[in-house]
């Protein structure tokens, strides 16, 4: 496969080196806003082209787009793209409500495109070792998905700037950026909750920088916890009552132990690297693309689906709202 990329952030950087380690697909385009920046990021990746018109970008000779643009865009760059009859791996969130992600779905489907969104969850082989593990832990009654990590940008913030991640102006924030990752292990493996219960806490530039929910299954609560103004160490927790699964990296399913009543703990899966992990959804997006995996890939649209649904929601109570929101 011949891969277009937009963007030139760490994650384009990160998707790349996965195409590489995983693939023998090749990247033969790069669009930016400016050419300094292309230009550098090609040269250091060779890239043979360097787009900054994104027309001319959509003209090109590639089967499928990485897009890993701000937020904000991530709807109109799928749909352009889509509409230039190429396949489409988003980055997360896919969209910035339900609406966009649907219609991007029946966009890719009326063109027999393949529309997928880059979330790590959804393509490791590491997600149904998961799934099998919840039959060891007997009665399930809560779970903590927690993703807390410091932003490498909040030092900017505190200095009086406005970093891209806490600009509400590009649909972005805390939840949109880390929730998410806690969002689709909850809907994956456990569906959708009866009740949502939400807050969140803000900056002074209107974005959300912590925040929680709680999910209300009738038999189970699931609490997600999420924050780039601090660093957690402990980790995620499936509790039952014969024992708790342990995941040091909710985002990257790396580092899964269960735990059974005796204290015993058994290493389900070690650690990955970021490169290995993004090859993954190179390897699952490249394998809908070839008419595999068609039952996971019309799961994945649900989910997406779903989490988008859910996401609005836990955005609507707990007052985080974008700038091109009424």
């Amino acid at each position: 496969m011949k891969y277009g990329i937009i963007g030139t952030g760490w994650i384009a950087e990160s998707f790349i080196k996965g195409v590489r380690l995983k693939t023998d697909s090749v990247i033969t385009a790069v669009y930016s806003r400016t050419e300094e920046k292309g230009g550098a990021f090609a040269r250091k990746y060779n890239i043979p082209a360097v787009y900054t018109d994104l027309d001319a970008f959509a003209g090109g000779v590639f089967d499928a787009v990485y897009i890993a643009s701000p937020n904000v865009l991530h709807y109109s760059h799928s749909m352009k793209m889509l509409e230039a009859g190429k396949h489409v791996l988003c980055e997360k969130p896919a969209g910035v409500n339900p609406d966009e992600i649907r219609m991007c779905i029946k966009t890719a489907d009326e063109k027999n495109l393949i529309y997928a969104e880059a979330i790590m969850y959804m393509h490791s082989p590491v997600r149904n070792i998961l799934r099998c593990a919840l039959d060891n832990l007997g009665r399930i009654s809560s779970a903590r998905f927690d993703f807390t990590q410091l932003s490498s940008k909040y030092p900017a913030y505190l200095r009086g700037e406005n970093p891209n991640i806490f600009n509400p102006a590009l649909a972005t924030g805390c939840f949109m950026d880390l929730g998410i990752y806690c969002v689709y292990p909850a809907v994956d493996l456990f569906g959708m909750p009866e009740k949502v219960e939400a807050s969140s806490i803000f900056l002074d530039t209107g974005a959300d920088c912590s925040g929680s929910a709680i999910l209300n299954y009738g038999d189970k609560i699931i609490s997600l916890t999420y924050s780039k103004i601090a660093q957690d160490y402990a980790g995620s927790f499936i509790y039952g009552d014969k024992g708790t699964i342990e995941i040091e990296s909710i985002s990257k399913l790396i580092n899964i132990s269960l735990i059974d009543n005796s204290g015993k703990k058994t290493c389900l899966r070690g650690e990955d690297s970021k490169e290995e992990i993004m090859g993954f959804e190179a390897e699952s997006f490249e394998s809908f693309a070839a008419g595999l995996r068609k039952e996971e890939y019309e799961l994945l649209h649900r989910r997406m689906i779903e989490v988008g649904e859910l996401m609005y929601k836990i955005r609507q109570i707990s007052g985080i709202k974008f700038l091109k929101e009424n």
